[in-house]
């Protein structure tokens, strides 16, 4: 008795052998399911790595210690502390009290017997190649088995002696020193030869210097001290070993728990202890998150929020392609065996039989698939890994495997893939004997409902999207919503199909005829087009949501300066050494246009800026009562006010902070209109006014109704002080200025008014150089300005050195993975697909080779046909990858706004309004169209055959 197990044994195994028989149709069809699962696994493996376990962490802040112990300066009072240290606040309220401030002794923290290892970090700059270079210095013995982790070491060894020293790889590359060469810092005498290089591994782009504890810092310190150089300002830590715990593994005294790390806050200072890192206590046994305003501090990160959507429904909808993907490739491989199906069927076979041969089939391709495209994920991934690395900055942890994961994306996928040959499996199954044997498709008309269906799903999956971003936090929503529209624009791919062979009419032969073989065929041509729409939809997803993302954060950053346009300001000495600086920026930068400026001095001209020195004055720009911002007035600073007083005020004129720092006091600067010029300042009377000794005003709080700036000279600021603290005006000369004020919106870089060396003098004030503006005719280079640095270290004065080098875009892993693998799945998805449409149409080119055809003819039309699909595919898919992004984006706005009326709520005039752009990745989109269509018709052109071959009829 034959049951349904000798059934399916019987089809898996003829399954089988017609797979292995027709390998290059087969190796379509298994590349066609294996391509989504490859990516989706590499996604997997790739995020997986880059996230670090906790283990993992700890040994790059610990290596081998049970904790570090460091100071929060809080004056030694007790202290609250997150169980990773990442978060902390004195214990106690000290709304009526001041705020503790001020160095703890950590070392009397440390419990008696336990190994400490200092480690010391500090900054210099550093003497290069090309001139100096600002790094960072660490004074950590990096061969003791208690720092082992913290770096990796590259070439060469980590210094045993006071004169060596190890450097970074990066920091070697930026300064033109390699292994053995002499190192010496900015006033400082002593060398130090490279002997290693090394990396920080959550860090790989740091520039830094390694030493022995003691050997570099301390002596640099008091090298500066003595030349009157700003020093290193140093801060230590300190990795600590409990007696018996050995290597720091937490074997012998179980390092540091939870309860020691509480008895060491009491001390005032902050613990990260490896044991309570790997095992965290309760939220309830934290003190801190007790505490107002950190109770949901985990929960509210809004960056994790977005990028677990992003990964949600980006991953959502990669699953929805390999059910694309597989459809055209079982349907593909059910009608090229369809003669084989149909002597099953001559033979006595049932139905039931030739559907079971069929979902045999795409149960043998869907399990070679799934172990192919994992397999190729893993190799792929290991490959690319150093490689997103570097681009990066940052090591991932270990290669990390997780069968449990990897298994469900295959097991998805084999099932998916049945799925897939369940429409194929039917039809060939409903078709006659006869049909099969002869190979006629018949004449079949075309199915109207179905592009009903396909618009009411893209309507309800619109809908459902737009409704998840707009009124509700679950991006599940979102991704539900943009899988049934990308589906309804699948179930419309025939219609539309159809809709692109009327423009065939204008089309030279070859094309034309490949149109309209499209059409005609629609049953090949449509799989064939979702397939590609549903790699490009996940492609132009992640590139809107990247783009969008990207132009955000162009558009929050503030640049200092113009773009390219540097300064120098020194506030030391009285500015002596002001025009030396200014002349090394000119030789060494390239400089377009120089604008010198000086600053308003009170009191002796070698007075620097803010010095209390007897002989030393001050002064004041004084902004009239009515300009001033009512939230910022001393006393109640706004708190009487209500809500909707502090929302108002948070959009007046007088409340809006400036963005950008100035380093002249009040923004006050002594100049002519080349400083207009070089900061970009379109203003034509403004030139005017300076020319006439006006002063040219940025703030219009500054000016009174009378059209006048007034300025306060202070001689005796210790009279002035006494004055503020009895709450009267303090005492000094007022010099009234006749100001022109600029155009509002006008951006002056921090900058609240310029005069005239002229204007200044008729007013009785002094001026001292005090640097310069410059525009360039390039971007400075690294080298450039570590020679420039070099320069400026020859007068040993402190230099406040801007470059304004414009917006640098920051690369998230997850995108990254995502825009990588996407692309890769979009080309692979589109060549396969349109090859399995050119197999389809061999027949097709076979009859032109029996009419005598030309090669060229042949190829031509094999190449349209194949572009014909991908074009289709990509113009559609387009346009339904689109709608998950924008989803995406409109909650992270609604995210945005509601913070932002919060801030409205406290009258933070600061605050700017929520910019979440929604940009259309345009140029990608035309790379998409362009490239996906040329490169599969000129694959296909290449593959096809240029001798006549001509098919011979089938075995009866």
């Amino acid at each position: 008795m034959r049951t349904w197990y000798h059934s399916w044994r019987a089809a898996l195994r003829i399954a089988r052998r017609d797979a292995w028989r027709y390998k290059g149709r087969s190796f379509l069809v298994l590349a066609m399911i294996a391509l989504p699962i490859l990516g989706v696994s590499a996604l997997d493996l790739t995020i997986r790595s880059s996230e670090l376990s906790a283990a993992e962490a700890v040994e790059r802040d610990l290596g081998g210690a049970d904790a570090r112990f460091s100071d929060p300066e809080y004056g030694g009072v007790p202290v609250m502390q997150t169980p990773k240290a990442d978060g902390y606040q004195p214990k106690g309220n000290f709304d009526d009290e001041p705020w503790p401030d001020g160095p703890t002794d950590v070392k009397k923290a440390i419990p008696a017997g336990a190994t400490v290892l200092e480690d010391a970090v500090g900054s210099g700059k550093l003497r290069t190649t090309h001139g100096l270079l600002h790094a960072e210095i660490r004074e950590l013995k990096a061969t003791d088995p208690m720092a082992r982790g913290i770096m990796r070491l590259g070439e060469g060894r980590f210094p045993e002696k006071s004169g060596e020293v190890a450097a970074t790889t990066h920091f070697l590359e930026a300064s033109g020193l390699r292994i053995g060469s002499k190192l010496t810092a900015r006033g400082f005498d002593a060398e130090y030869r490279i002997v290693g290089s090394y990396e920080l591994p959550s860090d790989l782009k740091a520039d830094q210097v390694n030493a022995l504890p003691g050997a570099l810092l301390a002596p640099l310190d008091k090298a500066l001290k003595a030349d009157d150089l700003p020093g290193t300002s140093s801060r230590s830590t300190y990795l600590v070993n409990l007696a018996g715990s050995g290597s720091g593994s937490g074997s012998g005294s179980g390092g540091f728990t939870w309860n020691m790390v509480q008895e060491i806050n009491a001390k005032g200072v902050l613990v990260v202890s490896r044991a309570v890192v790997l095992d965290p206590p309760a939220r309830a046994d934290v003190a801190l998150y007790q505490q107002d305003g950190w109770g949901d501090y985990e929960q509210s990160d809004m960056a994790q929020t977005a990028e677990l959507a992003a990964i949600g429904t980006v991953v959502g909808l990669a699953m929805l392609e390999i059910c694309l993907l597989a459809g055209p490739a079982f349907a593909v491989g059910a009608r090229r065996s369809r003669r084989q199906l149909g002597l099953v069927g001559a033979n006595g076979g049932d139905r039931h039989h030739i559907r079971a041969i069929v979902l045999g089939g795409g149960l043998v391709i869907g399990v070679a698939s799934a172990v192919v495209g994992t397999v190729l994920a893993i190799g792929l991934t290991f490959a690319l890994q150093p490689l997103l690395e570097d681009y990066l900055g940052k090591r991932f942890g270990s290669f990390d495997i997780r069968p449990l994961e990897l298994g469900g994306i295959a097991l998805l996928a084999v099932l998916t893939g049945l799925l897939a040959a369940i429409v194929p499996a039917i039809t060939s199954s409903r078709q006659t004997v006869l049909a099969s044997l002869t190979g006629r498709r018949g004449v079949r008309r075309s199915n109207r409902v179905l592009p009903i269906v396909g618009l009411v799903a893209v309507a309800i999956g619109a809908a459902i999207a737009l409704y998840g971003s707009l009124m509700t936090d679950q991006f599940a929503i979102v991704a539900a919503g943009s899988a049934l529209a990308e589906l309804g624009v699948v179930a419309l791919t025939p219609a539309l199909v159809g809709l692109f062979g009327r423009i065939g009419r204008w089309l030279p032969l070859s094309p034309r005829l490949a149109l309209r073989d499209s059409v005609r065929n629609r049953g090949r041509t449509a799989p064939a087009v979702a397939a590609v729409l549903a790699a490009v939809a996940g492609t132009v997803a992640v590139s809107t949501y990247t783009a969008s993302s990207d132009a955000q954060q162009r558009a929050e950053y503030v640049p200092e300066l113009p773009h390219g346009a540097v300064s120098v300001m020194i506030t030391e000495a009285g500015g002596r050494d002001v025009p030396t600086v200014r002349q090394a920026v000119q030789q060494t930068l390239p400089v377009d246009v120089r604008a010198d400026v000086d600053r308003v001095n009170v009191g002796k001209p070698s007075c620097e800026m803010y010095s209390d020195e007897e002989g030393c004055g001050q002064y004041e720009v004084i902004v009239p009562e009515a300009n001033q911002c009512p939230l910022w007035k001393e006393g109640d600073g706004g708190e009487e006010l209500t809500t909707a007083e502090r929302r108002k005020l948070g959009k007046d004129w007088r409340c809006k902070d400036n963005e950008v720092y100035s380093y002249a006091d009040y923004g006050v600067l002594v100049g002519d209109a080349k400083v207009l010029k070089v900061l970009g300042i379109k203003d034509p009377e403004a030139g005017k006014a300076l020319a006439e000794g006006k002063a040219v005003s940025f703030d219009k709080r500054n000016v009174n109704k009378d059209g006048q700036i007034d300025i306060r000279a202070i001689t005796d600021v210790k009279a002035a002080d006494k004055a503020l603290e009895a709450g009267e005006e303090p005492p000094g000369d007022i010099k009234s200025f006749t100001a022109h004020q600029t155009p509002e919106g006008t951006n002056a870089y921090g900058l609240s008014m310029i005069i005239t060396p002229a204007t200044a003098k008729a007013a009785g004030f002094g001026t001292v150089p005090f640097g310069a503006y410059y525009s360039t005719t390039s971007l400075p280079t690294g080298a450039q300005q570590q020679k420039l640095d070099g320069e400026i270290d020859k007068t040993g004065t402190e230099v406040n050195l801007r470059i304004e080098k414009g917006y640098s875009a920051e690369t998230d892993i997850v995108l990254l993975a995502l825009t990588v693998f996407a692309g890769l799945i979009t080309i692979g998805a589109a060549g396969i697909a349109t090859g399995l449409a050119q197999a389809d149409a061999e027949a097709d080119l076979k009859t032109l080779a029996a009419v005598g055809a030309p090669a060229r003819v042949r190829r031509t039309l094999s190449g349209f046909q194949c572009g014909v699909v991908a074009v289709m595919g990509v113009l559609l898919g387009s346009a339904a990858g689109v709608l998950p992004a924008i989803g995406l984006l409109l909650t992270e706005r609604r995210a945005q706004e509601t913070w932002y009326q919060d801030a409205l709520d406290q009258g933070l005039g600061s605050a700017s309004a929520p910019f979440v752009p929604i940009v259309v990745p345009w140029a990608t989109v035309a790379a998409l169209l362009v490239a996906v269509p040329l490169g599969a018709a000129l694959l296909a052109a290449l593959v096809t055959r240029s001798h006549r071959a001509l098919g011979r009829r089938a075995a009866t």
